[in-house]
C-alpha cells in the first residue's frame, strides 16, 4: 500500500513489529486520511516521527479532527506525556485500559480503539455485496460495489490553464475516486471534476519550468500542477497513486 513510504524497517525483530496498530512509515496526511475514512472517534494508531530515531507519534481521531501526539522510546523505555513505561509491555497495557487523553487546546479523547495497521479492505466489500445481492432478489452482475475509498486529501496547488498556459492557485479537494478543484477555498461549486478512474498516471514532471510539479494523464489532456514544497508534493503523487492502484484492482 503506497501510503507507506519504501523505507525498509531498520530491525523487523523490534518489539514495535509484533503491535498491530504500529503503523511504520505511514505519513501524517495519510494516517488523518485513514482515520477520517474509516476510523471512528477514539480509534488512534502509532507511526514513526519525522523526528529522528525513537521518535513516534501517536495519531488519534476526536470526531471531526485528528489530533497527534509524541512518544519517545530511549533505552527500552517509552515516554508518553508525563507518563514513563519501562518495558514495552507496560507502554501495550496503557493503552489496553482505554486512557482519557488530554490536549493542550482542551480536547479530551478516549483512546477506544486502535486502528489496525493491515485491513483485508476488499474481501469484507466482497462479502457485502453477496449478501446484498441475495436479500434483494438480484443477481450479482447488477449490483456495482461502490466501497469508498480510503484517502481524503486537500489544499491549494497551483494549475496550469489549458490554452492559455498562465499558472493560477486554486484549491484541490480529493474524495474517493474525484479530484475536484475551485476557484478557492470558500467556493462550494467545483470548476472541474477530474475522475481517476480516466487517469492512467500520476508523476513528478520536470518538463515543466517550475519546481515541486506533478501531472496527471488523461485521454485529452495531462494536468500541471506545483505544491509549494516537495513534500508536499510527494505526498500528493503517493496518495494519487495509490488510488490509481486501487481503480486497477477492481477492474
Amino acid at each position: 500500500m503506497s501510503f507507506y513510504s519504501d523505507t525498509s524497517i531498520e530491525d523487523l525483530s523490534d518489539e514495535l513489529a509484533t503491535l498491530g496498530w504500529y503503523h511504520y512509515n505511514l505519513s501524517r496526511h495519510a494516517a488523518e486520511a485513514l482515520l477520517l475514512s474509516n476510523g471512528s472517534d477514539g480509534s488512534y494508531l502509532l507511526r514513526n516521527s519525522n523526528d529522528g530515531p525513537g521518535c513516534f507519534a501517536l495519531s488519534v481521531r476526536a470526531k471531526d479532527s485528528v489530533k497527534h501526539f509524541q512518544v519517545m522510546r530511549r533505552d527500552g523505555v517509552y515516554m508518553f506525556g508525563f507518563n514513563e513505561f519501562p518495558t514495552f509491555q507496560d507502554f501495550i497495557n496503557h493503552f489496553a485500559n482505554q486512557p482519557l487523553l488530554g490536549s493542550d487546546t482542551g480536547t479530551l479523547m478516549v483512546l477506544k480503539c486502535p486502528y489496525p495497521c493491515r485491513v483485508e479492505e476488499p474481501s469484507i466489500y466482497e462479502s457485502v455485496r453477496v449478501h446484498t445481492a441475495i436479500q434483494s432478489g438480484r443477481t450479482q452482475d447488477d449490483l456495482v460495489a461502490i466501497a469508498p475509498a480510503l484517502g481524503t486529501k486537500e489544499g491549494y496547488l497551483v494549475k496550469q490553464g489549458a490554452f492559455v498556459k498562465n499558472w493560477k492557485q486554486r484549491w484541490f479537494t480529493l474524495n474517493r475516486y474525484e479530484l475536484k478543484y475551485f476557484k478557492d477555498k470558500m467556493c462550494e461549486e467545483p470548476i472541474r471534476t477530474l475522475d481517476l478512474k480516466s487517469c492512467s498516471a500520476v508523476q513528478f514532471d520536470y518538463s515543466q519550468d517550475r519546481v515541486n510539479c506533478f501531472c496527471l494523464v488523461f485521454p485529452e489532456r495531462t494536468f500541471y500542477l506545483c505544491a509549494k514544497t516537495g513534500v508536499e508534493a510527494d505526498e500528493w503523487i503517493k496518495i494519487l497513486q495509490w488510488k490509481l492502484s486501487q481503480i486497477r484492482k477492481g477492474r
